[in-house]
């Protein structure tokens, strides 16, 4: 008799920003683009498993589910992390001992409840932040179209996005801002503007600041982008990754009054704005509001700044920070409810693969016992002819009871331990001690 184990095989490998630095994330990410032929050779070493690959700035994870094998049939080849870290030394020519200390590996509910906590934003940098479910359905898209999902992956992944959803509608985990650029044009600019696509934007610098809250302000449907940089090279880079024109820095005093917008992280040692510099620029466009961002540390605008006249608002650093601090606050207090939200569902999860796993032996070993009570009936209402069909009715329930009470403790040790992906050995001495 086979000793094959009715029950599904998952797993998940992952490098993420807890185990790993951008660096070697990004050269063990995959491109879009790359992924078809990441697809295709993981199909070839593992013909048996469903796979997706989830690949992002902060995270490089592949996720794979086998199913139980058919009667008599020898266990497919499941991928375990030794496996996807030679392929992962093969794929990007990297040795396998630059990256396999950062390599982490969960199975089973272990695995579940990681991709639920992913896609719940609960293992984010930013907590609670909506961009990761969006990438954990693309991973997911992306490999439906390549044809190397399956049934075990198709209920893994809805079920991660119903968590997700769930997440996010009971909880107040999203509630508030948590980034500096964020909080500056979300929470701060929309304060003083309620649209940004007819306002000009000057941004003066080209660092990671500036352009994190030029990509924010962009997704707002910012209109006419202007860049000063003392940096032609480094001002026409920020351009042509964010969109935007490049002015002479000469040209700043005539922008600081024309900008509605003006966003300034310069890296300078002493304020490249003062009061009276600023003052002089606004001449004639003081009935018009302006927003100044002064992301420079130190500050690049005065704070006297703001005194120029009443349209003039602007927010530096600590003022930031400090609204990011509070929302992360507030976040906090919601992960107990998240966490609870993501068990309640790993459980009813691994309760469907339990079903899946135990259902046909279950119904099998039901279906002989039923069938031996039965023939036994029969057999004493043959020799009973005189009993009423009260009687029977009564002999049927006592049988009934006594099966029940004697199937109850094997099925549900059988169920306890496929809930908890221990299942191989109970159920091959389930099988043989049952002839099933």
């Amino acid at each position: 008799m086979s000793a094959a184990v009715p029950a599904p095989d998952l797993g998940v490998v992952f490098c993420s920003h807890r185990t790993a630095d951008v660096s070697l994330r990004e050269r063990l990410g995959f491109s879009a683009d790359a992924l078809g032929d990441v697809y295709a050779k993981l199909r070839d070493r593992f013909p048996a498993s469903e796979l997706v690959v989830l690949s992002t700035c902060n995270r490089i994870e592949v996720y794979s589910a086998v199913p139980p094998p058919s009667a008599g049939a020898a266990a497919p080849i499941a991928p375990r992390l030794s496996d996807l870290a030679g392929f992962l030394s093969e794929f990007h020519a990297i040795p396998q001992k630059a990256f396999a200390p950062h390599l982490l590996e969960r199975r089973g509910p272990e695995a579940v409840r990681h991709l639920f906590e992913v896609s719940a934003s609960l293992d984010s940098l930013v907590l609670g932040e909506s961009q990761i479910v969006g990438q954990v359905r693309d991973a997911y898209d992306l490999a439906q179209r390549h044809e190397a999902c399956g049934p075990l992956t198709h209920a893994l992944f809805q079920a991660a996005f119903r968590t997700a959803g769930r997440v996010r509608r009971e909880t107040k985990l999203s509630d508030g801002r948590t980034s500096i650029a964020s909080v500056a044009v979300g929470q701060f600019g929309r304060n003083i503007f309620e649209r940004f696509t007819d306002k000009t934007v000057l941004v003066i610098g080209s660092g990671e600041m500036a352009d994190e809250t030029l990509r924010y302000l962009h997704d707002e449907g910012t209109g006419r982008v202007v860049i000063v940089n003392r940096s032609p090279e480094r001002a026409a880079a920020l351009a042509e990754a964010r969109g935007g024109e490049v002015r002479p820095w000469e040209e700043l005093d005539s922008w600081l009054g024309e900008a509605d917008v003006i966003v300034s992280a310069t890296g300078a040692t002493t304020p490249l704005v003062t009061r009276e510099r600023f003052a002089a620029a606004r001449r004639g466009h003081s009935g018009r509001p302006v927003f100044i961002l002064d992301l420079g540390l130190p500050r690049d605008f005065d704070p006297a700044v703001a005194r120029v006249d009443s349209n003039v608002f602007r927010y530096d650093l600590d003022d930031l920070e400090t609204t990011c601090a509070a929302n992360r606050r507030r976040r906090e207090k919601e992960i107990g409810k998240a966490r609870g939200i993501v068990e309640e569902e790993t459980e009813a999860f691994l309760r469907g693969l339990v079903h899946r796993a135990t259902g046909p032996v279950i119904r099998r070993l039901r279906d002989e016992w039923t069938a031996v009570r039965d023939a036994e009936l029969a057999q004493l209402y043959a020799r009973r002819s005189e009993w009423s069909d009260d009687d029977r009715a009564a002999v049927e329930r006592s049988v009934d009871r006594i099966v029940n009470k004697l199937l109850h403790p094997p099925l549900e040790a059988l169920k306890e331990e496929a809930r908890r992906g221990e299942h191989g050995t109970l159920f091959d001495s389930f099988r043989r001690l049952f002839g099933i």
